[in-house]
């Protein structure tokens, strides 16, 4: 791999990061519920709104400020909090906990007690309020369409998004602040996500369970689904270190090694992977292609993959260079998605630079540089 040119790439991922501005369009309340469906919601835009798509846009550029060693990033990471707590929070949920990764990790260093507190308040928030399914998982609520104080409710659904937005941080809550009952519920989290989302004849992982009608919904293998655990699960166990009992650990660990190998399987010609795995003629989909990638090169690094994944991880790089643009914008990537009944769901969802898709991508090239 050409160190220069993933740090070019990586650069022009980064600024482009750091000002992607929301497109022109109508607000939320304003749009045809079919469109929002297909990825057109408002806030999910740019990268000054406070929920997933930005959390997970600062969660990268926060991870090359500490690959790299520097304080690079901390006056944009600074103002962004500052700026969107003037404005205020949007209503509590899975999806406005991403942020919580960041700010997790910046009211440490800066020692600010008010962001301590905030981070806190949203660990007790879900474990106190959020809703429950049954058998206690996290209720995949999320903001509400067209409301960034209202919600939107998935009752007795179980989402793999969950355990990158909020699972994550709720397990470095825990470790920070040795609080048992935080890491066990994590932890639980994981385990009970890999209970009814982990397919055990190919080891990927369906989009979503409901609980209500007992399946996978229309049973889709998804891309970008499939890559929040690829990344998340690895990033969990790191995190956890000792805190976690060695035999959720090798859970985990296992439903992770199983989902790697059958990526690996999958992947296409160019390196990346389709927005529906086990469908060829879907197309490439690059932010779930991106940290797919991140997630097996930190398995690399962690030593817990051999160097023969090396070959896969190199292609996929490789892919996703062609991906950048000279604008620094990475392209195929696709817009917020709910859980489908069908592939055509999934498919019809539109394309559109996003603050994950640069985020993700750059995850990956760091993870690169780190070999």
């Amino acid at each position: 791999m050409d160190k220069t040119l993933i740090n070019s790439k990586l650069e022009l991922v980064i600024q482009k990061l750091m000002n992607l501005d929301a497109p022109d369009m109508a607000m939320d309340k304003d749009t045809p519920l079919e469109e929002q469906l297909k990825g057109l919601v408002a806030r999910d835009f740019g990268i000054r709104e406070w929920d997933w798509p930005q959390g997970v846009g600062l969660y990268g550029l926060l991870q090359l400020q500490k690959a790299r060693g520097t304080t690079e990033f901390d006056a944009f990471l600074l103002n962004w909090v500052e700026e969107n707590l003037a404005i205020g929070q949007p209503s509590a949920n899975i999806n406005t906990t991403a942020p919580y990764l960041t700010l997790f990790d910046l009211s440490e260093h800066y020692e600010k007690p008010e962001w301590e507190a905030l981070c806190k308040e949203r660990a007790m928030f879900l474990m106190d309020t959020l809703p429950k399914t049954k058998e206690g998982g996290f209720e995949h609520l999320t903001s509400a369409l067209g409301d960034r104080n209202g919600v939107w409710r998935h009752p007795d659904e179980l989402w793999v998004d969950t355990l990158f937005m909020a699972v994550l941080f709720l397990g470095k809550m825990g470790v920070r602040y040795q609080n048992a009952a935080w890491i066990d519920e994590a932890v639980y989290q994981f385990l009970l996500h890999i209970r009814y989302l982990s397919d055990k004849q190919t080891g990927l992982l369906y989009h979503g369970w409901t609980f209500e009608a007992m399946n996978n919904f229309g049973g889709i293998f998804w891309n970008r689904g499939n890559s929040w655990f690829t990344y998340g699960a690895i990033a969990f166990l790191d995190a956890m270190g000792d805190s976690i009992r060695s035999a959720d650990r090798r859970i985990i660990l296992n439903a992770w090694l199983n989902q790697v190998n059958r990526l690996v399987a999958l992947q296409d010609a160019d390196g990346l992977w389709h927005t529906i795995l086990d469908k060829p003629d879907t197309y490439i989909e690059t932010s779930g292609s991106g940290a797919i990638t991140a997630g097996i090169l930190y398995g690399i690094r962690c030593g817990i993959l051999d160097s023969s994944y090396l070959p896969a991880a190199k292609n996929a790089v490789s892919g996703l260079l062609s991906y950048v643009g000279e604008d620094g914008v990475v392209g195929n990537v696709s817009a917020g998605t709910a859980v489908g009944m069908n592939a055509e769901h999934y498919e019809n969802i539109m394309i559109r630079p996003m603050a994950y898709g640069q985020s993700l991508t750059a995850l990956a090239l760091i993870e690169a540089l780190y070999l």
